[in-house]
């Protein structure tokens, strides 16, 4: 946890500095009350005392509550910029080390993890530092204070006040025994929480086609239970806590006054007005010291849970980037150049290739396309150019230069990326369009309608209500998959990048909006080069190369005509889609 305070400002700790000045302060006016009440209770106790003397000690007394009342809220304003400061922070830099992350780091950790990550155990921790500059500071002081101020005050009472302070610390003791252990599966079941309904709120049309609401409901339920339960313990165990306190505060109090009657009875009577006023004294200073233990044992109680989240959120902030970026940024001999150098590939932890050996060249404003089964490795292929992932053997070239050699928004600015799910941000159609940083500067409104123009998107635009300017919910749930492929490719265009890669970008289209959009797209970007990953044989018919793959292996590369004559994967797969005389036709 230590380690996590590093990221405190400079600011933040001279907040924290000035926090524990004020609570002391404020605990050098806590403790001056019971000596003016030892004061007020002798004057009332001996002959000739005047009203404006205990009216005086009375006002000393008062000054010092009120002025203990304002320590307390200046406090707990410093305190609150500390922690909420120091929260802001730590949350910035989880976002930051997570939009960093390659996919391989964040399926380690999963996306509803992470969340919880920034979330809950930031506010776990946060908790703890206002609490801890206010109740963890203040505790220790006064506890101390106190019983140096009662040291000499009667060994009987002395001796009852450490009887009672160690019932409570055996009580907090064993209960952080019996609790601590399950704090960490508390942070975990959030995490399922948190998956489970990330899981049932993205596939709710699904859910509600199927009549799977109840199956969701107990799936959810199971969970639920689970964390419930455990909170549940948890709580009752801390609920011992309040019937001990107040049996032991309660307990002190009525201990003191019945030794104090058998020693005020046994005294003179000078000694009795002192010895009554001790017990006074005493009685105050004791409940304080046991008041200093239990915010200490509650501190206790907080520490564990927030150095559990502290350990959680040290494993993000701690892991290694498993891409690190390049430090290239310059001009290149080659534009446009895409190239794969006997590459080869796995992913982590797995122990079979997904691609294997592959090798080819694609120039300027030529189009190369791949096409296989199902799981032959298309879309890994192509995530290799962006850099999600790195070649395990060999070197994948962008413009003559390796991508690891790249820092990412230099070799992101050279990419038009269009993936296979279509993704829309919250916003509006413009926003979303012009979305990001090109590295050129903004895009201009003429150029976002262009390219939604070309993405054979303006039909539907401009029936919208505020046309370029309409709202794009979340994940796009206001268009429809084919209105969001459109505006996914019109993205990437309106970008105007070296590269454009189309991972099977095409799907939700149908043929007619396909050819004219496919059209389009090679006048437009007849000077780019094209990776585009397709299903159908029509939408990569004309590309200059096709790479056939076939469980990660390259089985042919060529135009259409040629892989039809020595390509039996590429016939096979262009027989099930069109008949012999189309292909002949093509």
């Amino acid at each position: 946890m230590f380690k996590l305070f590093k990221n405190l400002k400079k600011k933040e700790i001279i907040y924290a500095i000035v926090c524990i000045i004020l609570v002391a302060f404020n605990v050098w006016l806590e403790l001056k009350i019971p000596d003016y009440m030892s004061a007020i209770t002798r004057l009332a106790q001996t002959e000739g005392s005047k009203m404006a003397d205990i009216l005086e000690q009375g006002a000393y007394m008062l000054s010092c509550a009120l002025g203990s009342l304002v320590v307390s809220i200046i406090v707990g304003y410093f305190a609150a910029q500390v922690a909420s400061g120091f929260s802001k922070t730590i949350r910035k830099k989880i976002f930051e080390k997570v939009e960093n992350m390659g996919i391989a780091e964040i399926k380690k950790f999963s996306t509803s993890s992470l969340i919880t990550r920034t979330t809950n155990d930031v506010s776990q921790v946060e908790m703890l530092i206002g609490m801890g500059l206010q109740a963890m500071i203040k505790a220790p002081i006064m506890a101390v204070c106190a019983v140096l101020k009662i040291l000499n005050k009667g060994l009987e009472w002395s001796i009852l006040t450490a009887a009672c302070v160690a019932i409570l610390l055996v009580v907090v003791i064993i209960l952080m025994i019996i609790v601590l252990p399950r704090f960490e599966r508390v942070q975990k079941l959030i995490d399922r929480i948190n998956s489970v309904t990330r899981e049932n709120l993205s596939g709710i049309r699904v859910i509600r086609a199927f009549n799977a609401e109840e199956y969701q409901f107990n799936k959810f339920k199971e969970v639920n239970d689970d964390l419930t339960k455990m909170q549940l313990f948890n709580q009752r165990c801390f609920a011992i806590m309040s019937p001990i306190m107040n049996l032991v505060m309660n307990g002190l109090t009525l201990g003191i006054y019945i030794i104090g009657a058998f020693l005020i009875q046994k005294a003179g009577m000078l000694d009795k007005i002192t010895l009554f006023s001790n017990m006074i004294v005493f009685s105050s200073y004791g409940m304080q010291v046991i008041m200093s233990f239990l915010m200490l044992a509650m501190i206790f109680m907080m520490v564990p849970r927030a150095e559990i989240s502290a350990k959680r959120i040290n494993e993000v902030l701690d892991e290694e980037i498993s891409l690190p970026e390049g430090d290239f940024s310059g001009n290149t001999k080659e534009t446009g150049t895409v190239e794969f150098k006997n590459v080869s590939f796995k992913y982590p932890d797995a122990d079979e290739y997904v691609l294997k050996n592959i090798s080819f060249k694609v120039n300027k404003g030529e189009t190369i396309a791949f096409i296989g089964s199902t799981g032959s490795g298309k879309s890994t292929l192509i995530n290799l150019v962006p850099r999600f992932y790195d070649a395990t053997e060999g070197e994948v070239l962008v413009d003559g230069v390796n991508v690891k050699e790249y820092n990412s928004e230099t070799l992101h600015n050279k990419l038009g990326y269009v993936p296979q799910k279509a993704v829309m941000f919250t916003g509006t159609v413009r926003e979303n369009v012009s979305y990001g940083d090109n590295g050129k500067g903004e895009v201009s409104l003429n150029k976002v309608k262009e390219a939604i123009e070309v993405a054979q998107g303006t039909d539907f635009i401009e029936k919208m209500e505020g046309k370029y300017e309409s709202h794009i919910a979340r994940g796009g749930t206001n268009v429809s998959g084919g209105q969001k492929q459109r505006l996914a490719i019109a993205r990437a265009i309106a970008r105007d990048p070296e590269i454009y890669i189309f991972d099977d970008s095409f799907s939700a289209l149908d043929y007619k909006t396909d050819s004219v959009l496919r059209k389009e797209l090679k006048k437009y970007t007849k000077d780019a080069t094209s990776l585009i990953v397709a299903q159908r044989i029509g939408t990569i018919i004309n590309a200059d190369k096709i790479v056939v793959l076939d469980e990660g292996n390259c089985v042919g590369i060529g135009t259409h005509k040629e892989l039809l004559k020595n390509c039996e994967v590429y016939k096979e797969i262009a027989l099930s889609q069109l008949s012999k005389e189309e292909l002949d036709n093509a």
